[in-house]
């Protein structure tokens, strides 16, 4: 944070003494700001999620989701200040996303430990109800995906997301998650508690269980994390005015292409789940960390993207008739990212089906299949 702060002042200060730096320059400043900041406010979230649940003495998974939960909201802040600069921007931001963590959930389940069978038994609660959310993903997308395209090669008047579709989409799509979540809990705590009982561990075993797990991070008082999470809160704010601020010099001034600003933007995005995956995965707390590997894909398809949606759809609201890109029109990079939704799902899903992680050739599928659509992207999405 301070490093950040230090280089924001620093161009702030040569901009005071009216020396201009090259474009270019600038916006990698900006750049480099915004992500110094932003992973401050990743790592402050965390911190006090694992200190509410410390004091609550949730188990490791609720915990996990509740920091993945507060973990976001520095890329939700980032994707709320890019929208003012390029809405089609942002809308790419939250869809490539998917296609990143899909990318790294891959490549982490190749490096867990595996049984004699070659897997790493993945919860149930996470088998069940994350495959049936990935199918509707991919319905999700598809659905999207080819009505968009019937539209854009027909001569309908309809070229572009409406108000209305925007805050449809994203209530329906937080309504799904909403259900997920709960049912997602629920079925992990069942799944502990028929563990606990196999291995007949008492209630007061399990209490002194989590106590060693959050020794760490025991005593902290509620002004303190109050204090934390203002900290984290404050810093995403920060980071992502400094995002928005990259977003529009490499637009405007560089002149690069919105969806590869995009793409380039949506690389960190995903900042506060890597984060999350490596810490656990280096305390050997190897179910968190998978979980969260997967949950990094369904919170942005689910929670991310619509979010997007609906600031978009009240950006539009306000402020539509001032934006250049506003109507938010069915470009091909937005066709295509909710039409590859699909077999990108349905892979991940086939792959994970028996109830395992990846292996070498599953992997291999995966990174092709992510390198094949970055590029298609990247080729013709302009």
């Amino acid at each position: 944070m301070i490093i950040g702060l230090a280089l924001w002042g620093a161009l702030a200060a040569l901009e005071l003494l009216a020396i201009e730096l090259p474009a270019i320059v600038r916006s990698a400043g900006f750049l480099l700001i915004g992500l110094l900041i932003l992973h401050t406010a990743c790592d402050a979230l965390i911190s006090a999620a694992e200190r509410i649940a410390a004091r609550k003495r949730w188990d490791h998974y609720v915990a996990a989701t509740l920091a993945e939960m507060l973990s976001t909201l520095p890329e939700l802040v980032a994707i709320g200040f890019v929208i003012a600069v390029s809405p089609e921007a942002a809308l790419t931001i939250a869809l490539v996303t998917i296609y990143n963590n899909a990318f790294v959930f891959s490549i982490y389940s190749y490096f867990l430990p595996k049984n004699q069978r070659g897997r790493y038994v993945m919860p149930q609660a996470v088998t069940e109800a994350g495959s049936q959310l990935l199918i509707a993903g991919a319905g999700i997308g598809s659905v999207m995906g080819l009505v968009m395209l019937v539209f854009v090669g027909t001569d309908q008047p309809k070229q572009a997301f409406a108000i209305a579709d925007l805050i449809l989409l994203s209530l329906l799509m937080f309504g799904i998650f909403a259900v997920y979540m709960t049912v997602l809990v629920r079925g992990y705590a069942s799944e502990e508690i028929a563990v606990r009982e196999a291995l007949d561990m008492t209630s007061e075993q399990v209490a002194a269980r989590r106590s060693r797990v959050y020794e760490a991070v025991t005593g902290t008082s509620s002004g303190a994390i109050a204090l934390v999470l203002v900290l984290g809160i404050s810093a995403a704010f920060l980071g992502g005015e400094r995002i928005s601020a990259f977003a529009r010099t490499a637009i405007d001034e560089l002149e690069i292409n919105p969806i590869a600003t995009a793409v380039l933007l949506a690389a960190f995005a995903g900042m506060s789940e890597y984060v999350i995956l490596w810490r656990a995965h280096r305390k050997g707390q190897y179910r968190i960390a998978l979980a969260n590997a997967f949950g990094g894909i369904t919170q942005v398809m689910f929670l991310v993207l619509p979010f997007t949606m609906l600031a978009i759809g009240i950006y539009q609201g306000t402020f539509g008739t001032e934006h250049i890109e506003l109507p938010l029109a069915f470009s091909h990079a937005t066709l295509l990212l909710f039409l590859l939704l699909f077999p990108t799902f349905f892979v991940l899903l086939e792959l994970i089906q028996e109830d395992h992680t990846l292996g070498p050739l599953d992997t291999a599928i995966m990174a092709a299949i992510f390198v094949l659509i970055i590029t298609i992207l990247l080729t013709y999405g302009a």
